[in-house]
């Protein structure tokens, strides 16, 4: 009798199309699901028959009162090797093994830098216009040349956002609570002062920090009062490091210049939230992780875990 494999939040129904799953087909059935399931019972559920997981980034929690509900589960693969969702001590106390897989930190560079170019130059707005018979230009674009950027945190994303930033001859500079003006010298952009400082001083802000008691809500309104009028700020990291209200509230005052945001508090975004229909916003479904060839790494060594952990030999075991 075949396993049971499912794959959760395909939404493109791209899993089995981006990797070759047939080395399982003997041995697992594959069942993708291309819908958000809503709540913890839903997923019970769903997932009651089957006894191999496949989750996508850190966007379905499984916690110790989702895996007790489910007693066929025995290996729960998570794409990248860090998932912060997952109750590691419950999955080994039911005996599930957990696996991860590499996860590329090139697309949420592109992303960063696709929305940051997206609001300066008011992309949308000027392509709808142009589609729809609207004005011929009705935006003057924010220029990059001369200006600062401003990023909240230096790691392997914030560091390739900033090589960006100095080709585009822009000021760089960085903060983050550990960073060392060496590191930042050897990057090649300043070390801020201070979040404040940082905050006040730069024409765009971008952050690129991982999600932690330290730095949840470290944007709130206090912080969010300190950027310029003509400021933009991108957030392609996580949600809870910028409070969702108090940059909506700045959205709609007009405190600051736009937003491009690709993570929210509530993911998939609830078709009335306020956030779908706030002005000065550039928002995205959270595509950061989102490419041809990340999925191809995902999906791919999620086919190699199934097939080392059949073999007795789990690999990428988590955490």
């Amino acid at each position: 009798m075949r396993l049971r494999c499912a794959v959760l939040d395909d939404f493109q129904n791209a899993a089995t199309e981006v990797a070759d799953w047939s080395p399982l087909a003997d041995d697992v059935e594959v069942v993708s699901f291309t819908t958000h399931f809503p709540d913890e019972d839903a997923l019970a559920d769903a997932l009651a028959d089957f006894d191999i997981v496949v989750t996508l980034r850190e966007r379905v929690p499984f916690p110790a009162s989702l895996i007790t509900r489910l007693p066929r589960l025995r290996l729960l693969i998570a794409s990248g090797m860090r998932n912060s969702v997952i109750d590691y001590a419950a999955a080994e106390a039911h005996g599930v093994t957990v696996c991860g897989t590499a996860s590329s930190s090139t697309p949420p560079v592109e992303l960063t830098w696709a929305l940051l170019l997206g609001l300066a130059r008011g992309i949308v707005v000027e392509s709808n216009a142009l589609r729809g018979g609207g004005p011929w230009q009705s935006t003057v674009g924010a220029d990059l040349h001369g200006r600062r950027l401003g990023l909240l945190g230096l790691g392997k994303i914030g560091s390739r956002v900033a090589q960006v930033g100095l080709a585009f001859g822009m000021h760089v500079s960085a903060w983050s609570q550990n960073l060392t003006k060496e590191y930042a010298d050897e990057v090649g952009v300043q070390l801020a002062p201070s979040k404040e400082e940082l905050l006040a001083e730069s024409d765009y802000v971008s952050v690129h920090l991982a999600l932690s008691d330290r730095t949840r809500g470290l944007l709130g309104a206090p912080e969010l009062a300190l950027l310029k009028p003509t400021a933009y700020l991108i957030n392609t990291s996580r949600a809870a490091i910028v409070d969702q209200d108090a940059l909506l509230t700045a959205l709609h005052e007009g405190r600051i210049a736009g937003a491009g945001i690709d993570v929210f508090d509530i993911e998939p975004l609830p078709a009335d939230h306020p956030i779908r229909t706030a002005p000065r916003l550039l928002a995205t479904p959270h595509l950061g992780y989102v490419s041809q060839a990340n999925y191809a790494t995902y999906y791919g060594q999620a086919v190699e875990d199934i097939q080392a952990y059949l073999a007795g030999s789990p690999v990428r075991r988590l955490p």
